[in-house]
């Protein structure tokens, strides 16, 4: 009885092995397509038909793709003003005067651009800033372009930050340094995925308190360092500041590793 039982349990843990073997080959050989879906699942792409402005965020890259892509939109009559809004890099000049170059050239009229410069230096203070523009325009509807990659954390803030009855889109610019069907292939493409992970955790963190579409979303944010600890048990250890900076750290680390 005791062989028989020894030799049932042989058998068992070469069925648990084999299953294991068979599951790391199928997940080795389905590897590419698993992070293909990934990425494709991550971008974000939703523009409107008709809004009342194009928001063109800053930092654009090398090769001016989201102005490119808002210039489209642009030109298929999305909307009939373009907002290129960029961060102030010196008292006089800074990216929105960069951005409003890029939009003339690829056809946009001066005329139609709106140069939004801001002091903002994170996707949420840029949405903080944009909020309050649109307030002062009584603008309902926006159309908010950006690079493929940053897409789905982009709706996340702005849909957090902006009032109810502002309706919010964001479209997808093709990124030349990010392509969601063989990111992996490339250093700078995984940094950019990867980074771009550990800023939505960053942001669902220090936007955790906010209610989607909150009236007051862009004052709780601008107060957030100075709220209460939430409901989280790590909240009564790490003041919300501090976790923020924690993953910021984060994605500045996973930066340098790439």
């Amino acid at each position: 009885m005791k062989q028989g039982s020894e030799h049932g349990g042989i058998i068992a843990n070469l069925i648990v092995l084999l299953f294991i073997v068979a599951l790391c080959a199928l997940v080795y050989f389905a590897r590419h397509p698993i992070m293909r879906f990934l990425a494709e699942s991550w971008v974000v792409d939703e523009p409107a038909a008709h809004a009342d402005a194009i928001v063109v965020l800053g930092d654009d890259n090398f090769y001016a793709d989201r102005a490119t892509h808002g210039a489209e939109l642009y030109r298929q009559g999305v909307a009939s003003l373009v907002v290129a809004s960029g961060r102030r890099l010196r008292p006089d000049a800074g990216i929105s005067e960069l951005m409003e170059h890029d939009l003339v050239e690829r056809g946009v009229p001066k005329e139609k651009i709106l140069r939004f410069t801001h002091d903002a230096d994170s996707t949420i203070e840029e949405a903080r800033a944009v909020a309050k523009l649109a307030a002062d325009h009584h603008w309902k509807s926006l159309v908010i372009v950006t690079s493929n990659y940053h897409t789905r954390r982009t709706r996340y803030i702005f849909e957090k930050v902006f009032p109810p009855g502002v309706t919010i889109n964001v479209a997808s610019a093709r990124d030349g340094e990010f392509d969601p069907e063989r990111w992996w292939e490339k250093r700078e493409s995984i940094k950019l995925f990867t980074r771009e992970l550990a800023g939505m955790a960053e942001a669902m963190w220090e936007l955790r308190s906010v209610e989607k579409g909150s009236a007051n979303g862009a004052e709780v944010v601008e107060n957030h360092a100075n709220s209460l600890p939430g409901l989280w048990t790590i909240s009564s250890q790490f003041p919300p500041k501090i976790c923020s900076c924690y993953l910021h750290s984060l994605s500045a680390v996973i930066s340098l590793r790439f």
